[in-house]
């Protein structure tokens, strides 16, 4: 899929750093979904906003995009991660832990 720049950075300006506690309503009602870190979470929301279903599956089948797990879940609430970055495509959150730099 490729991606205008304008699409792209109307995207990148929707995401944002966020905590786990305002995440975790979400995560009670099963719409957050994680992104592993080798993807691109903006990349990953155009996906979804386009329904790219191929894509998508491929993600899944891959483990790369997924539910997340009360493992993730039970982790983050621990550790309270300054590195989580989300983004809305309704009616899920993608989330992404980033390295801290």
């Amino acid at each position: 899929m490729t991606l205008s720049d304008e699409a792209y950075a109307a995207i990148l300006g929707a995401t944002g750093n966020i905590e786990w506690k305002t995440l975790e309503p979400h995560f009670a009602r099963g719409d957050l979904l994680t992104v592993a870190p080798e993807l691109d979470l903006v990349q990953a929301a155009a996906a979804m906003m386009e329904d790219d279903s191929e894509q998508i599956k491929a993600w899944m089948d891959n483990k790369q995009l997924q539910v997340a797990t009360d493992a993730q879940a039970g982790d983050w609430a621990e550790r309270e991660p300054a590195t989580l970055w989300a983004v809305v495509i309704r009616p899920w959150v993608l989330v992404q832990e980033r390295e801290s730099r």
